[in-house]
């Protein structure tokens, strides 16, 4: 069996396990949102979002470690643009209308909001000085400010809300369920979703290694194979726990865990900053990541955009903004490919 041959079923197999774990995360995820009483908004986002993306913050610091900066680069904004697609994947999994429309909330607005600062800020990163503060470059430390503080100021705003979605026909409420499993204790819910992310993680390790001997097998562009193979593997865990959320009725928690799987993941671009020890990580990537930062934040643009106009019908029921995602990913695949 040849090296590139053993490395490609590695990543297809890891790629299997991050599929499965996910399935298993939604489910546990619904019910802990339900049991801790934070609601599925702030528990996607933040609980959800941390551990669907334990394999890519895995591979983004290996590749980084490994002196791959742009191969870690493009994983994080790659698997923003896959994860943000996965809205419209999910959307067609959902008949009664337009999934934007059913899941609107302010908590998911305001991450979204916080996805497009984030992501302007990595791409402004690129065309500052290449000066580093001791480890990392000044940009790292603005990202973390930005996503503490951003999570202060939409958890204040979902307990005192200044701006309410319209409550129409086919909005599905965050609706607390006290009942959930409650044959089960609260840390043993809590101790298989870890364990269960931590499975998802290992397959991330598996992935960032056979990716770099895919890149010096085959030739092809770090930008390429960070973007779109491991972007999409990254989105796996997002993708199918939305699309799992939508099938057991837990509509916001499906939007929420993209969006706050996204904003970590564009702290993965920082996290990729500590590990890679030549420099500036921000200063490593070439057009073509340029090209999907900016990618992302435009699809970002979209989901948002979506969650305020809340078109209840639209082609195949996923609205504007489920073409639109669709488009904006094709196009910037293709630009990306040739």
């Amino acid at each position: 069996m040849t090296p590139l041959l053993l490395a490609t079923l590695v990543f297809a197999g890891a790629a299997l396990v991050t599929v499965w774990g996910s399935i298993r995360l939604a489910g546990l995820g619904d019910v802990l949102a339900d049991r801790t009483g934070w609601g599925e908004a702030i528990f996607g986002a933040v609980f959800f979002g941390v551990f669907t993306s334990l394999s890519g913050i895995v591979m983004t610091a290996l590749s980084a470690a490994d002196g791959y900066p742009e191969l870690a680069y493009a994983n994080a904004v790659g698997g923003v643009a896959a994860q943000t697609f996965a809205i419209a994947v999910a959307d067609l999994f959902y008949r009664r209308s337009n999934l934007e429309h059913a899941a609107a909330s302010l908590p998911n607005v305001l991450f979204g909001c916080l996805l497009m600062a984030m992501l302007t800020v990595t791409l402004m990163g690129s065309f500052t000085p290449e000066t580093v503060l001791g480890p990392v470059h000044p940009t790292t430390l603005v990202l973390v400010v930005l996503y503490g503080t951003g999570l202060v100021l939409i958890r204040r705003s979902a307990a005192q809300p200044m701006w309410r979605a319209v409550r129409t026909e086919s909005t599905r409420q965050d609706v607390v369920d006290e009942n959930a499993a409650p044959a089960r204790r609260l840390r043993g819910l809590w101790i298989e979703f870890a364990a269960v992310a931590l499975l998802v993680s290992a397959g991330g390790a598996a992935i960032a290694r056979s990716a770099q001997q895919i890149v010096g097998g085959t030739g092809l562009s770090a930008g390429f194979v960070g973007a779109v193979l491991m972007g999409v593997v990254n989105a796996l865990p997002e993708t199918v726990t939305a699309v799992a959320a939508v099938r057991r009725g837990a509509l916001t928690l499906a939007i929420a865990a993209i969006l706050g799987g996204n904003t970590l993941d564009v702290l993965n671009v920082a996290i990729g900053d500590v590990f890679y020890v030549g420099g500036s990580i921000y200063h490593a990537p070439g057009p073509d990541s340029l090209f999907l930062t900016a990618a992302s934040i435009l699809m970002t643009i979209v989901v948002v955009a979506g969650l305020l106009v809340r078109q209840d019908r639209g082609p195949a029921r996923v609205g504007f903004e489920g073409i639109g995602l669709a488009l904006a990913y094709g196009t910037t695949v293709l630009v990306l490919a040739f």
